[in-house]
């Protein structure tokens, strides 16, 4: 019977994920409707290459122009011109190269492994980035191109066909790409300090109940310590959303209507981010500094308790960055600040705690003294996040409410 079942539920599992995914394309702006629309725009960027190519020019290779023009749809403008200009570089480069040792040496195979040679090498050019490769392809097609025509001028007028269609491709696939839905990914600044704070504010709430009622034992801590070390991945992923998000802006038309105007620069974002980074190293080390704490230890109760309100506040803290959003960033950026104030108390009764106790910071069998400076540590990174985020906001509002010209 289960094997029977088992492919059922699956196509039925599979089936419901897609419908999820379609769900998420039509209900809001996110990767699933970013894909449809790039699909949309290659498809086409392919027919008005295809178009051009084939019923406008009669061209005797018309796909080189559908094929250029889907190659160089990229995420954002700045990126779609820059790599159409290396594919058009990398192309030239390899139909001269095949132009230049065909006329000189002849269609044979010696030529032809020159030609490999030399364009293979040319493609490694690190000013051509990605479309390195592209110098070989383009000198093999020129190639059989050039083996296939006959007469001198006519294989001039080949090569040089292949290059008006390179160019005919780049071009229309750079204009639908300005044109149709430029991408602008100012949210995905947002989106990426959202999943560190979420997955910063989930290791908190997992803490703080813990050490609230109980010494957690090497297991727990340890499981502690290795969540909090594999933030690593999702920092690179954040900041390269925060790089994509300042790319977006760049050569493209959307950020000059009126409702991209007045919006709050990077800076503020990238103040954030780092904040947080450094934060994730600490809650790093502040686990690693209860994974060496030891033993039950009753006479340890009492400030972990306080320790563990304090982390409590810290998580209310980031709870607010969870939800972050530039059109409301003034009243969070308030509560932000207030939240701060309120974990600084819960800082301070920590400290006042160890007085009280009259333990040592410095001995290194208890968790005193590393908890201590970790929570000072987090402490000052969201003071200054809320100060950060403040000082941003209220400028944005202020150019917001400047008169329109």
């Amino acid at each position: 019977m289960t094997d029977g079942t088992t492919p059922e539920r699956t196509g039925t599992g599979r089936l419901a994920a897609a419908a999820r995914w379609w769900r998420r394309a039509f209900s809001y702006d996110g990767d699933e409707r970013e894909t449809l629309l790039v699909i949309g725009k290659s498809a086409l960027a392919a027919v008005l290459a295809w178009l051009v190519a084939y019923d406008v020019l009669d061209a005797r290779s018309p796909a080189f122009a559908p094929f250029s023009a889907v190659l160089i749809m990229q995420v954002t403008v700045y990126r779609s011109v820059v790599q159409s200009l290396r594919y058009v570089g990398a192309v030239v480069a390899g139909v001269l190269v095949q132009a230049a040792l065909g006329f000189l040496a002849g269609p044979d195979l010696l030529t032809f492994a020159l030609v490999a040679l030399i364009a293979l090498t040319i493609g490694r050019w690190h000013v051509l980035g990605v479309q390195g490769p592209q110098v070989a392809t383009a000198a093999f097609f020129a190639f059989s191109t050039y083996t296939s025509s006959s007469g001198d001028a006519q294989r001039f007028f080949r090569l040089g066909e292949i290059v008006l269609l390179v160019l005919i491709g780049c071009a229309i696939g750079t204009a639908v790409n300005v044109l149709v839905a430029p991408p602008l990914r100012y949210r995905s600044a947002e989106y990426g300090i959202r999943s560190l704070a979420r997955t910063l504010h989930d290791l908190l709430t997992d803490i703080h109940p813990v050490l609230a009622e109980e010494m957690p034992d090497q297991d727990t801590t340890g499981g502690w310590r290795a969540r909090a070390e594999r933030t690593e991945g999702m920092i690179t992923q954040a900041r390269s959303g925060l790089e994509a998000a300042k790319e977006s802006l760049q050569l493209n038309p959307r950020r000059l209507m009126r409702r991209y105007r007045g919006l709050p620069g990077f800076q503020g974002y990238e103040s954030v981010l780092g904040a947080l980074e450094r934060t994730l190293y600490q809650m790093a080390s502040l686990t690693r500094g209860l994974d060496r704490s030891g033993e039950e230890d009753e006479a340890q109760r009492p400030f972990l308790r306080r320790y563990a309100a304090f982390l409590e506040a810290i998580g209310a803290v980031v709870e607010v960055l969870t939800t972050l959003d530039e059109t409301t960033l003034l009243p969070q950026a308030k509560r932000l600040e207030r939240l701060t104030g309120e974990a600084e108390a819960r800082r301070d009764e920590v400290v006042e705690e160890v007085h009280r106790l009259s333990v040592s910071l410095a001995d290194p069998s208890a968790p005193y003294g590393i908890l201590v400076t970790e929570a000072t540590r987090l402490l000052e990174e969201f003071r200054y996040t809320s100060q950060v985020l403040l000082d941003v906001a209220q400028g944005a509002d202020r150019l917001s409410d400047r008169p329109r010209p």
